[in-house]
C-alpha cells in the first residue's frame, strides 16, 4: 500500500514522503495512529493544503522533545528485583516498569516511547533507547540488581555474578598434608588385617 507520511518514520522517510509499505503495517500501525494517510488523489490534496500546519506542529513537538531530552539523556534508573544465583530474574522488566520508574523520577514518558526489543530478564546494566519524538531519541541506563549494594557494585563496573562465583569457590578448601606435592594423592592409613589381630589375642590368652 502507498501512504503519505505525516511524520518521520525511521527507515521509511520523512513528512510528505510517499512510500510503499505492507498492508498490515499500514492498517494496524501507520493509519490508526495518525502517522500516515493513504496515498490517493483526495488525500494528496488534503495533505498539500495542510502541509505548512503539519510541519509547524511537528516542529513544535520536536522542540518540546528536545527540551525534555536534556533532562532524560543519560539518566540512570535503579530497579531492585528478586533473582536466582545465576542472575535470572523471577519475572522480567517491561516497558511499563520503566515508564513507572521514570515517572517516579519526575519524567512522564509513555511506554510506547520506550524502545525495548524484549523484556529484561537478568540482572545487570542495560542501555535503553527512549524515542521522545520521531526525530529525537535519548538513552538511559537501567541497573537491575537484587539489592542496593549489588546495584552500587554494578554501577562501579564490577561483575556481581563473577564475584559471587569466586566467593563460592573459595569456600571449598582442601586439607593440606605435609610432605605431599601439589596434586599428589595421600596414601590411605594402614590397618592390621582382622585375622592377624584375632590370632594375636589368642596367643596372649595362652
Amino acid at each position: 500500500m502507498d501512504v503519505i507520511l505525516l511524520e518521520r518514520i525511521e527507515k521509511l522517510g520523512t513528512i510528505g514522503d510517499v512510500v510503499k509499505v505492507k498492508n498490515g503495517y499500514a492498517r494496524n500501525f501507520l493509519l490508526p495512529r495518525g502517522k500516515a494517510l493513504r496515498a490517493n488523489e483526495s488525500n494528496r490534496k488534503v495533505f498539500e493544503a495542510n502541509r505548512e500546519k503539519i510541519e509547524a506542529q511537528n516542529a513544535e513537538r520536536r522542540a518540546g522533545a528536545e527540551k525534555e531530552a536534556k533532562t532524560i539523556d543519560g539518566l540512570k534508573i535503579q530497579l531492585i528485583r528478586q533473582a536466582s544465583n545465576t542472575g535470572q530474574l523471577y519475572g522480567s522488566v517491561s516497558a511499563r516498569d520503566l515508564a513507572e520508574a521514570l515517572e517516579a523520577e519526575g519524567h512522564k514518558v509513555p511506554k510506547n516511547q520506550i524502545v525495548l526489543d524484549r523484556p529484561i530478564k537478568t540482572i545487570g546494566l542495560n542501555d535503553v533507547k527512549i524515542a521522545l519524538h520521531p526525530e529525537v531519541s535519548v538513552t538511559i541506563q537501567v541497573n537491575v540488581a537484587r539489592s542496593p549494594e549489588e546495584a552500587e557494585m554494578q554501577a562501579q563496573g564490577k561483575d556481581v555474578l563473577a564475584e559471587m562465583f569466586e566467593q563460592d569457590v573459595s569456600g571449598f578448601t582442601e586439607e593440606r598434608i605435609e610432605g605431599l606435592e601439589p596434586g599428589e594423592i595421600a596414601p590411605e592409613p594402614a590397618e592390621a588385617p582382622a585375622a592377624e589381630a584375632t590370632e594375636g589375642e589368642a596367643s596372649d590368652e595362652a
